[in-house]
């Protein structure tokens, strides 16, 4: 049995835990909801200029831009949306699992990868996978024009034909307690999945203008969709995971609590013992 200076350590060790663990999940529930914000802001956009790239694509010439050009899918690029720190519970464990297993299904040597994220990178890292690049510190700081800067060098390994199809792995935010982990073609630009509904709608200019000008902007802002997406899930994940861990830190102290009692009681309880029978011995 633990002595009574161990179990007094042992509480005082979770207290300060338990602290921790608090401080971070106001942090995180702050950060978080700035996240959403921006989120909730951008997908409105994202979803109407894809409507209308939806609608125009089946009336023009796919030849007229490289990122619309279909090709037979020889190799591929992955693109992997984790976080650059842990303590979320299995935010990105679920991510790199979920890549892991379509890259393999493909075959390893047919995929380049674009890490996007310090958890992703090092956990392809230490298994050889063919990383072409990695971006890592920059979510404290995420603006457009990362997703830009991103997005450039992503976008030109597909039009240069390193790669036929782009997959981006991220996880979509549907509130705190919930992410989706989502698997998307980004190139090229393929809606055979959806129903198109014919509506008379004009263009001016041309719809082959109005689509070289809209897709390499479409692009840019699924990108941003990505980090906004991924970084909210992030922050929602490690919320709920240090609220976890305080509540269990609090249990912890309860039972250590009820440990030391028991044990300074037995302890006392022996004390008495040992002073009634030497009374009682030199007594007789």
């Amino acid at each position: 049995m633990a002595s009574l200076k161990d179990i007094r350590d042992r509480i005082k060790s979770v207290k300060s835990i338990q602290k921790v663990t608090s401080a971070m999940k106001m942090v995180a529930a702050a950060k978080v909801r700035k996240a959403q914000e921006k989120m909730e802001q951008a997908r409105p956009y994202t979803h109407a200029l894809e409507d209308v790239i939806h609608h125009i694509l089946p009336d023009i010439d796919r030849s007229i831009l490289d990122l619309l050009e279909v090709r037979k899918i020889k190799r591929k690029a992955y693109v992997v949306v984790s976080a650059d720190r842990g303590l979320a519970g299995a935010f990105n464990t679920n991510i790199t699992k979920v890549a892991q297993k379509e890259i393999d299904e493909f075959g390893k040597d047919n995929v380049d990868l674009f890490c996007i994220g310090k958890k992703a990178r090092d956990f392809f890292k230490r298994r050889n996978y063919n990383i072409i690049e990695s971006h890592i510190e920059f979510w404290n700081d995420l603006d457009y024009d990362s997703a830009m800067m991103i997005g450039r060098s992503i976008v030109d390994h597909f039009t240069s034909g390193k790669v036929d199809e782009i997959h981006v792995v991220y996880n979509y935010f549907i509130n705190l307690a919930q992410q989706e982990i989502k698997s998307e073609v980004l190139l090229p630009l393929v809606y055979d999945d959806k129903e198109v509904v014919s509506t008379d709608r004009l263009y001016e200019p041309s719809k082959e203008k109005l689509v070289s000008s809209l897709v390499p902007r479409h692009l840019n802002i699924q990108i941003w969709k990505y980090l906004l997406e991924s970084y909210a899930s992030e922050q929602a994940a490690r919320m709920l995971a240090m609220e976890n861990a305080t509540t269990n830190a609090g249990d912890m102290i309860k039972s250590l609590t009820l440990e030391f009692n028991k044990a300074r009681q037995a302890a006392i309880t022996t004390e008495m013992l040992e002073i009634v029978s030497g009374a009682e011995a030199l007594k007789e």
